[in-house]
């Protein structure tokens, strides 16, 4: 009998070219890839654990050599569960999870390969011959092996290789329960009244989404609407609708996602804490905070409370002072309760903006239509670091028609890297916020060949209409340049070891570096000039609406600060101190922070801990304050363009070229400490963060 199962030559998640073959990916694929590449990974380790001695060309690139090929086809799945959310997707992932996760501690606690680690440090101690990232590399692999457990046995290894495998279905579980429960909610409103104050924009789009939920006769002007949980649904909702009632709903089911019922993530919340709890007592270290920070610049819990407590002292006073104008103001156009409920933050913050700048977010939206955005995000990378992105649709196979690819260029046309945009939301296949991924790293192959960086930029920005391309929140478009920034260090990398290449091996509290530090160029004038034009007239951003823009950059700040200062804290907390006095479970301890740290109480029945997924779906875990740790790099960074003007041409130019060699170039083959001094020339500052927050005077 014919054996009917497709060759492996044919499934394009086995046989992976550097342009993967995305338009022909299908969950059915998974399991015969995986597995063939599985048992070839397998033979490839146990050969090297029997033959190799301990050089860099005889352990380290053949290991990496071994393993890629798995790893590359499980990151093809990793990115379509992501981004084209299904039955079969998940259950292919569900189904090949477990066997990934065991290869990946049989390889870390191999005794043979930890070994051979151990020998390769000490000869190159002796004699040193190791290039910089190389070392980097060597010392990052050896303390993996440790914290994968390489020196435990028995039933610790056995405890230790079980929570591995539980933690891995558990992060899978919270992220798509936080999914599904985004895709269940809908809001259905069918009163024209209950959307008075929405810009014609949600309108449509809210009928859009009625019709998709099976209302084919819904339209913008008669309805019915439904309001989901989407970001670009329910930012606008929050800040627009006057229907308070309906904002209270709202934003009630927003901080109670994947609370309830069967996708109640509350317990497993619990367990991924008690079981990383336990991962730190097996490896010996005291919690799992202090586990976490071994790979991160900060130096210990004491060094991130620190950081928390001083920005909190600086933004708290604002912050009141702040909470107490808005509600001043709520008061003296008709709000007549006593104090401002959650729902009321965001509408209120609005008005008072609209009333203080005189201009609205509709208003400013119609100056930012992606393709303009996008045209002028790219000549701003073309001023800064010499380099020309063009648009190359059609040129590589893509998962979703939105999606587009573009390629990176020297501006002698030398080829440089190349990347996939994917940007609109769909909240039934896709998961939320944005994110950053590297399909290809820059990589010196055994042939001699060098292999580009490609990355992928996801987002989940306003969808296009019919009569209008999307038009992008000030939000989205701050959004897409803070991905942008983390692809350009991915892309313009010069270390050609791809374990140390781009983003790799960059400690996690300064990885945000480069993505927060695009994000300052958006209140740039001649930035801001050349990625607005209107979307209908094609007239340029006015003068008198720059400048507005500028004055309301730092429109309660303080409490945005608090906000994220209060996440961090939480992190840090739930990992480093919990369970202890402060609550009795995580809910319990949010509560007590939030007491402590925002000028506003959350509501008793807040659960937003169940929609956090940077924390126990992602790579946050004892690391949330990565963002304002990595947040002081990049405002100091920015400052040194500030400091040598930035309507200076020639000194922006050579500012960006040392920029470019450093903080992009050196990826994670050198110390974050060193390349940011090689960049400024001295260690960083907070100052410039404090004053782009309005927090000190100029």
């Amino acid at each position: 009998m014919a054996n009917s199962t497709p060759p492996l030559t044919d499934n394009p998640l086995y046989q992976i070219p550097y342009l993967p073959a995305f338009d022909r990916m299908v969950p059915e694929q998974a399991a015969p890839a995986l597995q063939a590449r599985l048992a070839e990974a397998e033979t490839a380790v146990t050969r090297l654990e029997q033959s190799a001695v301990p050089t860099w060309p005889a352990l380290m690139e053949p290991l990496y050599r071994a393993c890629q090929p798995l790893y590359d086809a499980w990151g093809m799945i990793n990115h379509l569960l992501g981004v084209m959310n299904s039955e079969g997707w998940r259950q292919a992932h569900d189904a090949l999870q477990p066997a990934l996760v065991t290869f990946g501690l049989r390889v870390a606690q191999s005794p043979r390969l930890y070994q051979g680690y151990l020998a390769l440090q000490e000869a190159d101690r002796t004699t040193p011959h190791l290039t910089g990232p190389q070392r980097r590399v060597l010392t990052s692999t050896i303390r993996s092996a440790e914290q994968a457990g390489v020196g435990l046995s028995g039933e610790a290894r056995q405890r230790f290789n079980a929570i591995q495998q539980e933690l891995a279905t558990l992060a899978t579980a919270f992220s798509n329960h936080l999914l599904d429960a985004v895709k269940k909610y809908s809001l259905w409103l069918r009163d024209p009244a209950e959307l008075d104050g929405l810009p014609a924009t949600w309108r449509a789009a809210a009928a859009a989404a009625a019709r998709e939920a099976g209302e084919s006769a819904a339209t913008a002007e008669q309805g019915p609407w439904r309001a989901t949980l989407d970001a670009p649904m329910l930012v606008p909702f929050l800040k627009h609708a006057r229907c308070r009632p309906r904002r209270a709903e709202l934003y009630r089911a927003h901080v109670t996602r994947a609370a309830t019922g069967e996708l109640d993530n509350s317990a497993l919340l619990e367990r991924i804490l008690t079981l990383r709890r336990e991962i730190a007592a097996l490896l010996g270290y005291p919690t799992y905070a202090h586990l976490s920070l071994t790979r991160k610049m900060a130096p210990d819990i004491a060094a991130v409370d620190q950081l928390t407590a001083d920005l909190a002292v600086a933004a708290q006073a604002p912050a009141c002072r702040d909470n107490t104008e808005l509600l001043a103001f709520a008061r003296a156009h008709g709000f007549a309760e006593e104090e401002l409920a959650p729902w009321d933050f965001a509408f209120w913050s609005e008005r008072l903006r609209e009333a203080r700048y005189a201009y609205n977010e509709e208003e400013l939206r119609a100056y930012f239509p992606f393709p303009r955005v996008l045209e002028g995000m790219f000549a701003l990378a073309q001023r800064l670091f010499g380099i020309r992105v063009q648009a190359a649709d059609g040129t590589a196979p893509v998962w979703h028609p939105d999606v587009h690819f573009f390629q990176v260029h020297a501006t002698s046309g030398e080829p440089l890297a190349a990347f996939y945009l994917d940007p609109y939301s769909r909240p039934a296949t896709k998961r939320s916020g944005a994110w950053m991924d590297s399909f290809r790293t820059r990589d010196r192959l055994p042939d001699g060949t060098l292999q580009l960086p490609l990355a992928l930029l996801v987002c989940n920005q306003s969808l296009p209409t019919p009569t209008h391309p999307s038009l992008m929140r000030w939000d989205e478009v701050t959004t897409l340049f803070h991905e942008f920034g983390h692809a350009l260090q991915h892309m313009l990398t010069t270390v050609e070891d791809p374990e140390a290449s781009g983003i790799n091996n960059v400690e996690w509290d300064a990885v945000e570096l480069a993505s927060q530090f695009m994000e300052n160029w958006c209140y740039d004038r001649s930035t801001l000039q050349g990625l607005s034009q209107h979307v209908e007239t094609r007239a340029p951003l006015p003068a008198d609406l720059f400048e507005k823009i500028l004055a309301a950059k730092n429109y309660r700040a303080a409490p945005d600060l608090l906000r994220q200062l209060f996440l961090g804290a939480l992190d840090m907390e739930l990992h480093a101190r919990y369970p202890g006095a402060v609550g009795a479970d995580a809910n319990a301890v949010k509560h007590a922070l939030a007491t402590r740290l925002l000028p506003v109480p959350l509501l008793p029945e807040d659960r937003f801990l169940c929609s956090f997924s940077h924390i126990f779906a992602g790579g946050y875990a004892a690391g949330y304050y990565s963002y304002k740790w990595a947040e002081v790099l990049a405002a100091d960074a920015f400052a040194a363009f500030e400091e040598v003007g930035l309507q200076n041409e020639a000194a922006v130019a050579a500012t960006g070229a040392r920029y470019r060699a450093t903080i992009l170039a050196l990826g994670g083959g050198t110390h974050p400490m060193e390349v940011f001094q090689a960049f400024r020339g001295r260690p960083p500052q907070v100052a410039a963060l404090l004053r782009h927050a309005g927090l000190t005077q100029p």
